[in-house]
């Protein structure tokens, strides 16, 4: 394990590596995948990054229909940072929600930036944990030990951005079946993490890339 000091904000980052210029944390996940540390169109765990239609690899002003590409499937996480870099898949969400220990933050480590703190799970009793506002961690977790940070960026939709520092959405690679207008997401709040979701594919949400287990 490696920690980077980043000394303008005087906040540690963990990371177990780095793939094609990206730091990853390795959560010990059956799958073997391995987490990006920060959002694509971000450099820093704590940053919102950039957001993105479904299937389209760049933010842009406007979203909604009239401005989304119909036929778009694209990948920004590999079009973005290249190499083994991918969206996850609901597959892999749904490990990361059942694997692993959440514990909602109001600041990272200090950054003043709210959303869930997700560890490497200690014990069996653990996997699958969520820590709300208002409840208390485990002390045997600290930020030296292996997580990831999801920040609570909210989304953008019609050139607004809603439910930033309260809402967090997180883009999978796969679609919603039942609706085609659809594609599955990850919502959390302060008060809850959910599952699988469909939504839009024209909002821009959150992307934190992968590295699948080989």
């Amino acid at each position: 394990m490696e920690m980077n000091r980043d000394m303008d904000k005087e906040i540690s980052v963990y990371k177990s590596g780095t793939q094609d210029g990206h730091d990853y944390v390795d959560l010990g996940l059956p799958s073997d995948t391995k987490w990006a540390t920060c959002n694509v169109g971000a450099s820093k765990p704590w940053e919102y990054g950039g957001y993105y239609a479904w299937g389209e690899t760049e933010p842009k002003e406007n979203y909604g229909w009239s401005a989304y590409k119909y036929s778009s499937e694209d990948d920004a996480a590999h079009a973005n940072w290249g190499g083994k870099w991918r969206m996850p898949t609901r597959a892999q969400q749904e490990e990361l929600l059942k694997e692993c220990y959440w514990v909602w933050t109001k600041s990272y480590n200090n950054s003043n930036v709210k959303g869930y703190i997700v560890y490497k799970a200690k014990s069996s009793s653990d996997k699958g944990t969520k820590i709300y506002s208002g409840e208390t961690p485990s002390s045997s977790y600290s930020l030296s030990d292996a997580h990831i940070f999801l920040p609570a960026a909210g989304y953008r939709g019609n050139g607004v951005l809603g439910g930033a520092g309260s809402y967090g959405y997180y883009w999978s690679s796969s679609l919603y079946t039942d609706y085609s207008y659809y594609a599955l997401y990850v919502p959390f709040d302060s008060g809850n993490v959910y599952g699988a979701h469909g939504d839009y594919r024209y909002d821009g949400l959150s992307v934190r890339a992968v590295i699948p287990g080989e």
